[in-house]
């Protein structure tokens, strides 16, 4: 009996040794869902763990290979979405615009599934109680609404990510492409892909490059 108590330990102890591993070469730092894909990951690794530790048909060595493919498999989603943007959109989905100029866009609403009491709800959490002071809203993956009222002078998002244009940032502060490639085009900036990173800040853009 001792025996079956040992081969528990032992893969618990393995599970515990696979989270702390993935968390620190993913650099995500915990276990709080960003995403979707974050969300199914930490699902899978509690149903491997929680239905293997206990099944004494599943030997030790077993086990590691299960994990070793759910490592391989996270790491696998991970690099497709750094390096394909359709991959990142298929898998985690994208922001959704709810309100534009203090108008609710009421098909984006329903699509993700909130009520107009769902929306008012999280508008009187962040302290805002009417839609007309709302210049945009926007639901993340992870379910939060990002707010910018009228009169804010800097968007909560940067204007470019990973090399791609936020149209709904330049929508926030009235500009447009033209003017934004005109801007880096004027820091020396030809190739927008080698844009890590621009940010807008009281007038001011400031770009982080990839090298």
């Amino acid at each position: 009996m001792s025996y079956v108590y040992v081969i528990v330990a032992i893969k618990l102890i393995l599970g515990l040794l696979a989270l702390v591993l993935v968390i620190n070469l993913t650099g995500k730092g915990n276990l709080a869902p960003a995403s979707a894909s974050d969300q199914v990951q930490n699902y899978v690794l509690g149903g491997i763990v929680g239905g293997v530790i206990y099944n004494t048909d599943i030997s030790i060595p077993v086990f590691m290979l299960i994990l070793a493919i759910w490592f391989a498999a996270v790491l696998s989603l991970r690099w497709l979405k750094k390096n394909n943007d359709l991959v990142k959109r298929l898998v985690d989905g994208r922001p959704v615009m709810l309100i534009s100029r203090g108008k609710i866009d009421v098909k984006a609403a329903r699509k993700v599934g909130l009520s107009a009491h769902d929306l008012a709800f999280k508008l009187r959490m962040q302290g805002i109680y009417t839609v007309k002071d709302v210049k945009q809203a926007i639901l993340e993956q992870d379910g939060q609404l990002i707010i910018t009222s009228f009169g804010e002078e800097n968007p909560k998002y940067p204007l470019v990510t990973d090399g791609s244009i936020q149209q709904t940032t330049l929508e926030m502060i009235d500009k447009d492409e033209e003017w934004l490639l005109a801007e880096l085009k004027a820091q020396g900036i030809e190739d927008i892909d080698t844009v890590f990173l621009a940010e807008y800040d009281s007038g001011r853009i400031t770009v982080t490059k990839y090298s």
